[in-house]
């Protein structure tokens, strides 16, 4: 990404409510050009959902940093994301975060973003070939869990992650209007889970079960 590319890019972070500081450096330090498939890197510095095949789609960089935000990280946080993609969101919150264990349930894609975050230098991430609603039978628990898709309720697969009290923040399809809205569920130790609405949003697709080598 050029200077002025980058320039105008961060001004449409901004302009579009991203304002933690961390969170800008850390989108300002990763070019998501080096995440995105080579004939749409001329179009990385837009806020566009991108194809990265297997019928997938990036969603837009400003979508993902409200998520992002709403998980309100911590560097000794321990994170789990369930849909790595290109892995371009996996490297935003490697930057936040102490560990990052993301599941891709397309083999391709987790090859393929694997070999980009090594590239990138980044040691405390590992991308898994997985089908995420069952990790939890891994016994593998965490701070904190992203979802890169539409879920629906109950969302026990996700809130089983959690070790203890954390987050899980995901995107919901409403039942009437059909609007997309981001929500941040926090997990206590004990007790309901609060969900929290942030926003609208848009473009996110149901998230899938199963593993599949590609499309």
């Amino acid at each position: 990404m050029e200077v002025e590319e980058r320039a105008q890019f961060m001004l449409a972070m901004r302009a579009r409510g991203v304002n933690d500081l961390q969170l800008l450096r850390a989108l300002e330090r990763v070019p998501r050009a080096l995440f995105m498939p080579q004939r749409f890197a001329d179009m990385s510095a837009r806020d566009i959902a991108l194809p990265i095949g297997c019928g997938q789609t990036s969603p837009p960089p400003s979508t993902l940093a409200r998520m992002i935000a709403a998980l309100k990280l911590r560097p000794g946080d321990r994170i789990c994301e369930i849909g790595t993609g290109t892995g371009y969101c996996t490297a935003l919150i490697a930057q936040l975060a102490q560990e990052v264990v993301s599941l891709e349930r397309f083999q391709t894609l987790a090859v393929e973003a694997s070999a980009r975050l090594q590239a990138f230098g980044l040691g405390h991430v590992d991308v898994m070939w997985r089908d995420g609603f069952d990790f939890h039978r891994s016994g593998r628990r965490f701070d904190k869990v992203i979802v890169h898709g539409l879920i629906e309720p109950p969302a026990k697969a996700f809130f089983d992650l959690i070790e203890g009290e954390g987050t899980v923040v995901a995107a919901q399809s409403g039942a009437i209007d059909g609007q997309q809205r981001i929500l941040r569920m926090d997990v206590p130790a004990e007790g309901p889970v609060a969900i929290a609405e942030l926003g609208p949003t848009r473009g996110l697709r149901p998230l899938e079960h199963g593993l599949a080598k590609a499309l």
